[in-house]
């Protein structure tokens, strides 16, 4: 550090408050300081500051699955907030398993982060209790519910699933079907599922039905899971599904049968991916705003890292959902 403020001509505290938040130190300043470093090939040695700090500069984010990219825009706007402050994310994942989960976090306490950030809101025994005991400032995201273990970010899926029956309902739509995957361990598209249900037998239709795909979500899944809708419901008319991937690939059956959309079968998806708004046709669906849960719980983290963390009900975000409608239904 030294002889990176040497060659920048600046002061060791500003190369060092550089390193720790780049925004604070002049363009002007920042610029010499970037320069000198890459001339050097300087890096910092986080472990060595962590030491001196009982903390790292390292955020330890656990997400369900890395291939999932409906937390890709929750991460990348997560990360710029941190990077920001001089933070860095170490990104983890878990595979839907408690069990991995547990032993992603154990790892993750070892290199005393400066904060923990999970998904969802059910874990193992042992994760909760290895974050109550460390200390360390805890978001749970992309869920909302009772319990959190600190802090939390999200919104509510049953509420998410009445908002997709509410639609199809609304469309004259009563023989109808919730089409999932992995539902046995992906508790948020459960929890979905059970909205719908729920807010569909208001409606009193004559049928709705809970169909379930053991594997991953997958394009390749809504064509089977449509495929074993149809033998069940012959004449079914409106389905939900727990993502746009399974939504897209009902669709892609629905084509390769002849069966019209919407006009004999109206599709609703979740996640609005980015393929969603331009498939033929275009696909309703809902959108649970991942760039601002990202965003939310950076803030939340911030806040609690300078000493300033949030109390009572503003260590819980609520930041909704939204049905996006188009042609599909």
């Amino acid at each position: 550090m030294m002889d990176v403020a040497k060659l920048a001509q600046v002061s060791p505290s500003t190369v060092s408050l550089y390193l720790r938040k780049p925004a604070a130190v002049s363009p002007a300043a920042g610029q010499e300081i970037a320069r000198a470093i890459a001339a050097l090939g300087y890096v910092p040695n986080l472990v060595a500051g962590g030491l001196a700090a009982a903390s790292s500069k390292v955020v330890s984010v656990i997400v369900p699955s890395i291939r999932n990219a409906f937390f890709a825009e929750t991460v990348s706007s997560l990360q710029s907030a941190l990077v920001a402050e001089g933070f860095q994310v170490l990104l983890g994942h878990s595979e839907y398993g408690e069990e991995q989960e547990e032993a992603l976090v154990r790892t993750a306490l070892s290199w005393a982060p400066a904060a923990v950030v999970l998904t969802g809101l059910s874990h193992s025994a042992g994760t909760r209790k290895l974050l109550q005991a460390s200390g360390v400032p805890v978001v749970e995201m992309w869920e909302l519910g009772a319990d959190p273990i600190d802090m939390a970010v999200g919104f509510s899926h049953p509420q998410v699933g009445a908002t997709a029956a509410r639609h199809l309902l609304s469309k004259g739509r009563r023989t109808l079907a919730f089409l999932g995957a992995r539902m046995q361990e992906d508790h948020r598209a459960a929890k979905r599922a059970s909205g719908f249900v729920e807010e569909a037998r208001q409606g009193e239709p004559r049928t709705c039905e809970i169909i379930n795909h053991p594997g991953a979500a997958t394009v390749e899944a809504g064509s089977l899971l449509l495929n074993r809708a149809l033998q069940q419901i012959p004449d079914l008319d409106g389905i939900a599904c727990s993502n746009d991937l399974i939504a897209l690939g009902a669709l892609f059956e629905c084509q390769r049968r002849g069966i019209a959309v919407p006009e004999s079968i109206a599709i609703l998806g979740f996640g609005d991916l980015d393929f969603s708004a331009s498939c033929i046709p275009s696909l309703t669906t809902i959108r649970p705003s991942g760039d601002l849960i990202g965003r939310e719980a950076a803030r939340l983290i911030l806040s609690s890292i300078h000493g300033e963390p949030p109390d009572g009900s503003a260590r819980i975000v609520d930041t909704g959902h939204v049905l996006v409608e188009r042609r599909s239904t």
